[in-house]
């Protein structure tokens, strides 16, 4: 049966998910809000302003000047409006000058007829709140001029002077959106150093701090810059505490060898018989726990600061797997139910055996504790493929919170469920397990298997 793929979000979303994540295309937008609101603003006081200066002032000059001019063309006299002086003042200004009357019709532009903000006038008045500015009687006294002789004489706009406002609107367009992209490539610029601040603050977040957060943003001399610094400085310090932390285990384990060495000499002399042969059973357990702990924290010392020389020799993993669950056996009954799948070709490969052995050791004490008392004991399941071999071990347990699945394999960390020593260890076997895969060029991923935990380990053929 074919499982439909996920259909991608709409669009929409997407743009909505892109404008909220990210800071620059947000600025980018409030600049052009900005630029918006003040345009209206600017217009809208520019009109009212017009309103109250027509009103005011421009009114009176204008009728005033359409005087003259309707005197100049009708002359001195009782002789007819003169089309010669009409035609003179339409080449003048960007004016049409039409002529009616019994004896005279003539327009400077006679495939121009009235103009519509002239035919429109009422519709156009309520637009702009009630104003009488454009009131039709204001303008057929201000652009009409009535003769003696019965002939009349009225200006309109011409216009062939505004043929050019499609390409004067696509230029202010391409004006907008050349400012616009101008305003993007500064604020990417001015934005750029987040990508490395953010990049090194994952790094140090891995652990990796090697590499601070580069200088040219950490001496920038704005707020970016200082942000690069704090997170620069608060990189090392962190490394410093780490450091400080791993030499005080790596000494308190060296410390610890010698004391252990002779405590368990003088376990070994106490009587294997009667009432002290209990507690020097228990004694010695314990002493060999410690024995152990003290070996993995000098272990992933050497694994974790690059120090692992490895021992390579051909490896059967079958054997070895096997070897491992036999040794488990004193500690876990159940070892001895695990039944170990492997592919029937599967190639001998060169590993550090002893470093190879405390990973499966590791690896299969982990689901033997976690899987006690399951219906199914654990699975071991070893395959490989052109250029690597797998070795999955799954256990039947409660598994593991999803959000805790990343941290299972960091040093000393424990889930809630197995804060116990005997059920959760200290915190160290699936760390080692991933030094050892890296060790040797590999990895280790962890999955819940529902139920259980499912731990896969990769480790490339030729290393």
């Amino acid at each position: 049966m074919s499982v439909a793929s996920p259909q991608p979000p709409p669009r929409w979303r997407q743009v909505r998910h892109r404008v909220a994540h990210s800071i620059k295309l947000r600025m980018v937008l409030v600049f052009l809000l900005l630029a918006g609101a003040m345009t209206f603003v600017f217009i809208s006081g520019a009109q009212k302003a017009f309103s109250v200066g027509w009103r005011e002032a421009a009114r009176p000059l204008l009728m005033d000047y359409v005087d003259r001019l309707a005197a100049d063309v009708a002359g001195q006299g009782s002789g007819l409006p003169s089309t010669t002086r009409a035609q003179a003042i339409a080449d003048r200004l960007p004016l049409v000058v039409r002529i009616s009357g019994p004896k005279v019709n003539w327009s400077s532009h006679p495939a121009q007829g009235p103009s519509d903000w002239l035919e429109r006038h009422e519709e156009r008045r309520q637009r702009w709140d009630g104003e009488s500015w454009r009131d039709s009687k204001d303008w057929d006294r201000i652009l009409s001029r009535s003769l003696s002789d019965g002939h009349r004489i009225s200006f309109d706009i011409n216009q062939e002077v505004f043929e050019r406002r499609p390409r004067l609107i696509g230029n202010a367009l391409t004006a907008l959106l050349v400012l616009t992209l101008l305003a993007w490539l500064y604020v990417r610029r001015q934005l750029k150093p987040l990508d490395a601040i953010g990049e090194g603050a994952r790094r140090f977040g891995r652990g990796d701090f090697s590499q601070p957060i580069a200088q040219r943003c950490s001496e920038a001399q704005d707020e970016l810059g200082e942000l690069a610094t704090t997170i620069n400085t608060m990189g090392r310090d962190i490394h410093q505490m780490l450091e400080a932390k791993r030499a005080l285990l790596l000494a308190i384990s060296h410390e610890l060898r010698s004391p252990i060495t002779r405590a368990r000499l003088h376990a070994e002399l106490l009587p294997e018989e009667g009432d002290a042969a209990a507690q020097r059973q228990a004694l010695l357990r314990d002493l060999k726990e410690m024995a152990n702990l003290v070996s993995d924290l000098l272990e992933s010392e050497r694994l974790s600061s690059g120090h692992s020389a490895l021992q390579r020799e051909p490896i059967s993993l079958v054997g070895l797997t096997g070897e491992v669950l036999h040794e488990l056996q004193s500690r876990h009954t159940v070892a001895a139910s695990v039944i170990i799948e492997a592919s029937p070709d599967l190639p001998a490969i060169h590993l550090d055996q002893a470093r190879l052995r405390l990973l499966l050791r590791n690896l299969l004490d982990n689901a033997l504790r976690h899987g006690a008392g399951a219906a199914q004991p654990p699975e071991v399941a070893l395959s490989h493929s052109a250029d690597a071999v797998f070795i999955d071990v799954r256990d039947h347990g409660p598994g593991v919170p999803g959000a805790q699945l990343g941290q299972l394999a960091q040093a000393f960390y424990r889930p809630d469920s197995a804060r116990t020593r005997a059920a959760g260890g200290v915190g160290l076997g699936l760390y080692l397990c991933r030094l050892v895969a890296q060790a040797h060029g590999g990895r280790m991923t962890l999955e819940n298997a529902r139920p259980g935990l499912r731990v896969r380990v990769e480790l490339p053929v030729s290393g």
